[in-house]
């Protein structure tokens, strides 16, 4: 008995705790715990590094980790900045001459920065860890603030940019979740999501796309997920190809609905991770793929406030695409908001494909065919 009770001293903390100091690939972070979803998040960038079901046997990271690629090729991993789930604040995409001049990075600034730690604590079983810092050279503090449930497989993630500027200035905003390999593999993962009216990105074909080839054609619209390739004919995009050596860029509009959403789901690893975000503040996905010949893939699912990352005035001068918005407005000395949520859970083996994600009372229900997967949801959406 008193070998009994030690061991569930050891193991209710777990989900019992605020959260804890702890490290991702040797770079400080925070763990976070429902007693059925395990989270890190990184102290650089509040990034989101890891998301794993407590009693998956793997315990596998769906999100994509560069740092342990380039170490199983035998590579050089480069840092901490660019993995997992990031934030891209205040910009998404390449940097003008100018801005590269005043020291302002690639995807803005904010996923380079340190945060600091305002709230770390457990209350009436909701964990919540809020993090802020400032962007010195865009002039915005950010605040991020992680919430999760006791017996939840959700995350739950607001975010609020406060622009310190007296006047307005359009803002660029991506939220950078990137699935990656052993969970991204060749011909077995799929991607579903709620929009359908789709662009290839456009490119010069007589260029290669981060080193790789180019399957898809080049600026033709879609009907999501049958993607025009340039050798003529379609491909279905839901699964990565078995054969890996492309590197292709697509965006969809998800607007027409209350909220979006974007699952991956791997059925013989039984595992499904998506969010759920606001089309009204995200109106794009962006679907990256890297599929090297190693077939360490990476695959971002990106919703943000532009079809593509490109550099903040070739957006602003763009205007609008299919009819929405490009940017959005970040008014002088005031702030604006998002919330999404992100969801990771097992499920059933016969469980292949999604075709809607809806949100009730009190949960999620993730739809395939007439068979459902439910998620209990405590919080509100948005």
């Amino acid at each position: 008995m008193r070998i009994l009770l030690a061991v569930l001293v050891l193991i209710l903390p777990l989900a019992a705790q605020p959260p804890q100091p702890s490290t991702f690939e040797g770079q400080p972070a925070l763990a976070i715990s429902s007693g059925k979803l395990d989270v890190l998040i990184l102290a650089t960038g509040a990034t989101i590094a890891s998301v794993a079901v407590r009693d998956d046997p793997e315990h596998l990271n769906p999100l994509w980790n560069p740092i342990r690629i380039a170490r199983e090729l035998g590579r050089t991993a480069g840092g901490g900045a660019g993995l997992g789930h990031f934030l891209c604040v205040d910009g998404f995409g390449p940097v003008s001459a100018e801005e590269r001049a005043a020291g302002l990075p690639g995807h803005g600034e904010a996923h380079r920065q340190g945060f600091e730690i305002l709230v770390s604590e457990k209350s009436s079983g909701v964990t919540t860890l809020r993090m802020s810092t400032r962007l010195p050279i865009l002039h915005e503090a950010v605040t991020r603030t992680y919430r999760i449930v006791d017996d939840e497989n959700i995350l739950y993630v607001d975010t609020e940019i406060e622009s310190l500027l007296g006047f307005d200035r359009p803002a660029v905003w991506a939220e950078h979740a990137t699935i990656g390999s052993p969970f991204l593999e060749p011909g077995k993962t799929v991607v579903d999501i709620s929009g359908s009216r789709s662009q290839t990105r456009p490119y010069d074909p007589s260029q290669g796309g981060r080193g790789l080839g180019k399957r898809l054609a080049s600026g033709v619209d879609f009907t999501w997920p049958m993607a025009p390739l340039a050798s003529g004919g379609t491909v279905n995009l839901r699964a990565a190809p078995a054969e890996t050596n492309s590197g292709d860029h697509t965006t969809t509009l998800m607007t027409g609905r209350e909220h979006a959403w974007v699952v991956a789901l791997h059925p013989g690893k039984q595992l499904l991770t998506g969010w759920l975000f606001n089309p009204e503040e995200f109106p794009w996905l962006q679907t990256w793929e890297n599929y090297p010949p190693t077939g360490k893939m990476a695959r971002g699912l990106e919703f943000s406030t532009q079809p593509y990352d490109v550099p903040r005035r070739e957006a602003i001068q763009q205007g609008s695409m299919f009819g929405a918005p490009v940017y959005r407005w970040l008014p002088a000395k005031s702030k604006i908001t998002s919330r999404f949520i992100l969801f990771h859970t097992r499920m059933p083996r016969d469980f292949e494909k999604v075709d809607d994600v809806a949100v009730e009372d009190g949960r999620i229900v993730i739809k395939s065919g007439t068979k459902a997967l439910t998620l209990a949801r405590s919080l509100p959406l948005w």
